[in-house]
């Protein structure tokens, strides 16, 4: 737990908030203080984009190269430190560190990644239509990028954007969740003492109470020329209306609404597995995580059996113990949302199979891994994202059905299916309505492949060679006059 840090980092010093105000960090696992990190405002925010700014007057111009080495340096410490990061995770966070670490090995990825891509941002030459002029294409960074994370993935959505954003020569001001905080620090050590420059990278701690400010002085500033949010569709869309006054460019990865289908053809043994892997991830509390349980009927019986079997087989606890599969909620508000879904499920019929009820004896936000059957369309489950580690299973007959359902929503970011009919799998990856699709897999997230949505779920893809191009802005050049 050596890079903890109580401090904030802007401009290469770590800094108290101007007010000299704090918040605490709290582990929703047992309700102890982790620790203490400055309760930042507008005032210090507008502190840390004047510093990037001012570093992107000389970061814009390094060589490719030099940033790609630099990336390389930030990666390896990483790598270095993965255990360390990952016990500050989970003390934060409450997800297991055995999935902690999954998750410090995914977001290292991006900065393996990018450090390499960084080279590869090519521009083009193109055929002129008259002998006498050249025509090019380049690349430039957009200037300082706004990154505001999420609680539940606190490494890897910094490292996906600051990746990106680093390899294209922008420099980036980053807000993460006032949950979890600790993570981002612990990430910006490890990039000093990589030797990225002063004000290339800063990072903005503060409470709930100050992110709304926050969150606006960095979407209307006119030193920020882009925003990267992943979030909520409705903190998304608040977002996306106050960027509209300077035309920010703008990345968005906002709520899912995941159908996870089983067709009769499908391979039982690895939908069940699947099911597991794809729901109760982070205790179900991702955007990616199945939402809605499509099974056909002949398949219907088997399904549900099979899976109340391994899901009672699931070790709930504080995830800093060996052998914890699902750790805690979140928060109070996370918790209450989920047993507020559950508790009007069965008000309206729902039976459930397992689960269905919160855990007091381990703590305040442990909630039972659950399955419920007989789902309305009347129940608040079978449209909204529950974000929890909660089944809602619905029987279908025809494939055109299962479509019609897993497409009837606002929401578009991932969706699964399980099929061993090829021409199938071919149809109803094309139908689907979804931004990524997995086919007989439930884990689809890699820094190799774009990652974004449809719909409601947001704008622009992160990761793959498509995650520099949020950050960058294309310039045509015409040479004219040449004998």
């Amino acid at each position: 737990m050596h890079l903890i840090s109580n401090k904030a980092f802007i401009n290469g010093s770590w800094i108290s908030a101007s007010t000299n105000k704090e918040f605490e960090v709290i582990n929703p696992a047992n309700g102890q203080v982790v620790g203490k990190v400055p309760d930042m405002d507008v005032q210090d925010t507008q502190k840390a984009i004047e510093s990037a700014a001012e570093a992107f007057k000389t970061w814009q111009f390094t060589t490719a190269k030099e940033r790609s080495t630099l990336l390389r340096k930030w990666y390896n410490l990483l790598v270095e430190n993965q255990e360390s990061i990952a016990k500050i995770m989970t003390a934060e966070s409450g997800k297991p560190l055995a999935e902690a670490l999954g998750e410090v090995n995914y977001g290292n990825s991006f900065i393996e990644w990018f450090s390499e891509l960084a080279r590869n941002v090519r521009g083009e030459i193109l055929q002129s239509p008259v002998p006498n002029k050249k025509l090019f294409v380049e690349h430039h960074p957009i200037g300082v990028a706004a990154l505001i994370t999420p609680w539940n993935f606190p490494h890897a959505m910094i490292t996906r954007k600051a990746g990106a954003a680093l390899s294209a020569g922008c420099t980036c001001v980053i807000k993460p969740a006032e949950d979890t905080p600790l993570t981002a620090l612990a990430l910006m050590k490890l990039a000093e003492e990589a030797g990225i420059p002063k004000g290339v990278l800063n990072v903005v701690t503060s409470s709930r109470e100050q992110a709304p400010a926050i969150g606006k002085l960095l979407c209307e500033s006119p030193l920020v020329a882009g925003i990267s949010f992943t979030g909520s569709t409705q903190v998304g869309k608040i977002l996306y209306r106050q960027c509209a006054s300077g035309v920010k460019r703008l990345g968005l990865e906002l709520g899912g609404n995941a159908p996870f289908i089983v067709y009769d053809s499908a391979n039982l043994q690895n939908a069940v597995h699947s099911a597991l892997a794809s729901k109760f991830r982070n205790c179900g509390q991702t955007c990616v995580a199945s939402n809605r349980f499509l099974v056909q009927d002949k398949i219907y019986d088997a399904f549900v059996s099979k899976l109340v079997e391994e899901v009672e087989k699931l070790k709930i606890g504080d995830g800093s113990k060996p052998g914890i599969n699902l750790g805690p909620l979140i928060n109070q508000a996370q918790f209450k949302k989920v047993s507020e879904l559950v508790d009007d499920a069965v008000s309206k019929g729902a039976e459930v199979k397992t689960g269905g009820k919160p855990v007091p004896e381990l703590g305040e936000f442990f909630y039972k891994p659950t399955i419920l059957t007989n789902i309305k369309e009347n129940m608040l489950v079978y449209t909204e994202e529950v974000f929890g580690p909660v089944i809602n299973v619905i029987k279908f007959e025809t494939e055109d059905q299962s479509l019609q359902i897993a497409n009837n929503t606002e929401r578009g970011l991932a969706g699964y299916f399980f099929s061993e009919d090829v021409a199938q799998i071919f149809r109803v990856a094309r139908k689907l309505e979804v931004g990524m699709v997995g086919v007989n897999e439930g884990l689809i997230s890699t820094a190799e492949a774009p990652f974004g949505g449809v719909k409601e779920s947001g704008l622009g893809r992160e990761g793959s060679h498509h995650g520099v191009e949020d950050f960058t802005y294309i310039k045509y050049i015409c040479v004219g006059n040449l004998n």
